[in-house]
């Protein structure tokens, strides 16, 4: 009898090590096929950190890899933009040129013309401007935003697009499938009885789509009939703005960064809010109109610059260290979360070493406790190289770079890998001397009204415990 239950116990554990050896196997090949034909280009660290955990975790680590792992979702529209040839602008500076250059390369729209920017100084002048955006429309409305609140601010702006509606106005509202939980969830029912078309974005429990959890738009655009265009950092909601004081819920008011402008620039930011709108619902994207320039070199150029899983490459990411490389004198960022891959951190100490003037804005402490905690070890690196970091006492969301006199980014994206590598995020190049000098005088402020980062010297367990969470950050 006991020899009979050690064979069936033998059995047993052959059993199960021939499952578990199955496991990890199918672990490996869905892992190495996946790489390979959705062109899966990641840090070794994070290649290894997956085939290890696949190989010695296969129970846990292969759900995460199928919740997570895909990061890239391309059309192939945006594949053959790498054999556009530059179109020539007139620009001789090293650093827009090369951005120009490299975006047409990547498949990002042309540089085009634009009139009328304003860079909002603070959140009251955003919402007038945001007001005028909403009013003045007389064809369509397009709306994309992380999140609507229910507060102060995203209750009026939710009755003024059902009041457009009302009107014959179309309107399209696009939100996320996870930032719509965060910000009080909106009133869809009466949006959608007024006639405003709301979609979310890759629902998180209901999404047929590969990787949905980590499918997260964060690209934020207001458009009116393809000519005006409000864009940024904020959400709809009151603490990006001016605040909410009532009693219950008194939202202090963040500093953050947006503008608005006319001209063709809007019509591709329209075209772009199709596509998302198109891949929310399941459709095949729209085809972009073909346009005709009329020969003149427009004085103001601007490029929208999409980035996440939907292009081939990682735009921003790459257009970032190509300007540090590039740059001839000065660097100036905001930022409210500052945790940079091992690459972008390289160029931008890179570039202090060199003698580049490297300044960066950010919050004393931002809305994120665990990004506040790990973006010390590259603050120690950077002000290390010579750049220098400045702590806002207020907490600021504002998302813009400046490199030399010649180039601006401002929109959506945060210096740090959630935003550079994983989400659907969309910034907009500058080109124009007085656009580059108005995005830097914000900051410039900002900075002003900030005290310097001084580094200390960390601990064992910290930085042990800062190495752990920047891992585990850079996996999901």
């Amino acid at each position: 009898m006991n020899q009979l239950l050690i064979t069936l116990s033998d059995i047993a554990a052959t059993y199960w090590w021939v499952i578990d050896l199955l496991l990890v196997a199918t672990g490996l090949i869905i892992y190495v096929g996946a790489s390979h034909s959705l062109h899966q280009r990641r840090h070794p660290a994070a290649a290894i950190s997956w085939v290890l955990g696949i190989v010695l975790l296969p129970y846990i680590t292969l759900p995460l890899y199928l919740a997570f792992g895909s990061r890239k979702i391309v059309a192939a529209k945006h594949a053959a933009g790498r054999h556009r040839v530059a179109a020539s602008t007139g620009q001789t500076h090293a650093t827009a040129a090369r951005v120009q250059q490299l975006g047409m390369a990547m498949g990002v729209p042309d540089p085009v013309a634009y009139e009328d920017l304003t860079v909002h100084e603070d959140g009251t002048q955003a919402l007038n401007a945001l007001r005028a955006t909403i009013d003045g429309a007389k064809e369509t409305i397009e709306v994309s935003t992380f999140l609507v609140g229910r507060d102060v601010l995203g209750d009026e702006i939710a009755e003024r697009l059902k009041q457009r509606a009302r009107e014959g106005v179309r309107v399209r509202l696009l939100i996320d499938g996870i930032g719509i939980y965060l910000g009080g969830y909106p009133d869809m029912k009466s949006l959608k009885a007024a006639g405003v078309e709301v979609l979310r974005f890759v629902p998180p429990f209901r999404s047929p789509k590969r990787g949905r959890t980590n499918l997260r738009n964060h690209r934020k655009m207001v458009i009116a009939d393809g000519e005006h265009l409000w864009c940024g950092g904020r959400n709809l909601a009151a603490e990006y703005f001016e605040g909410d004081p009532r009693p219950i819920l008194r939202r202090k008011a963040w500093l953050d960064l947006s503008f608005d402008l006319f001209g063709e620039i809007a019509e591709q930011a329209r075209q772009q809010f199709e596509e998302d709108w198109a891949f929310a619902n399941e459709e095949a994207p729209p085809e972009a109109p073909e346009k005709a320039g009329d020969g003149s070199a427009p004085l103001a150029l601007a490029q929208l610059v999409p980035s996440g899983p939907d292009r081939t490459d990682d735009t921003i990411h790459i257009m970032l260290i190509s300007g540090c490389f590039t740059s001839q004198r000065r660097i100036l960022a905001v930022t409210p979360y500052f945790v940079p891959d091992a690459a972008l951190l390289a160029a931008l100490t890179l570039a202090a070493r060199r003698g580049i003037e490297v300044d960066l804005v950010l919050p004393a402490h931002s809305n994120h406790r665990v990004a506040d905690f790990v973006r010390h070890r590259s603050l120690r690196d950077l002000v290390t190289a010579g750049g220098r970091v400045w702590l806002h006492p207020r907490m600021i969301h504002a998302k813009a770079i400046v490199i030399d006199d010649e180039l601006a980014l401002a929109g959506s994206a945060n210096l740090d890998g959630r935003s550079l590598f994983l989400n659907y995020e969309m910034m907009v190049a500058f080109y124009d001397r007085k656009a580059v000098t108005d995005f830097a005088s914000w900051i410039e402020s900002r900075r002003q009204e900030g005290k310097p980062y001084l580094v200390r010297q960390p601990g064992m367990l910290r930085e042990l415990a800062e190495g752990l969470l920047l891992w585990l950050a850079f996996q999901l």
